[in-house]
């Protein structure tokens, strides 16, 4: 139990920091409001409606989705680049089918004009 007294001292103060912050806050902090404080910040420009029926374009989804396939490639080929000689032919093996099957989703993107920028 030693060996975790410091982080819970420390997550205490942390928790402690947070609260007392936040109270003495609303307590002493000027309280002017006005109609355009209450209203929803939106970057200084007038809200636009929702597209007809709420939807928003599929090329965000596809955008979206592309970032995350390539982040997560990233991920993985990089812990497998600083330790490739530790991991032999199974490694090897291993991430080659992986790169493999990332470059099959990205032949597929590519293939589906998912790449394009219009």
């Amino acid at each position: 139990m030693n060996l975790y007294a410091p982080i819970l001292v420390l997550g205490t103060l942390a928790a402690l920091f947070a609260v007392i912050s936040v109270v003495a806050a609303s307590a002493i902090g000027p309280r002017r409001y006005n109609r355009a404080k209450l209203e929803a910040y939106e970057c200084g420009i007038e809200p636009a409606p929702h597209p007809p029926g709420g939807r928003f374009p599929v090329k965000y989804y596809l955008t979206a989705m592309l970032f995350i396939i390539f982040d997560i490639e990233i991920v993985f080929l990089y812990p497998w680049a600083v330790h490739f000689d530790a991991l032999g032919v199974f490694g090897l093996v291993a991430m080659a089918l992986f790169v493999f099957n990332v470059a099959v989703a990205y032949a597929y993107e590519w293939r589906r004009g998912g790449l394009s920028w219009e």
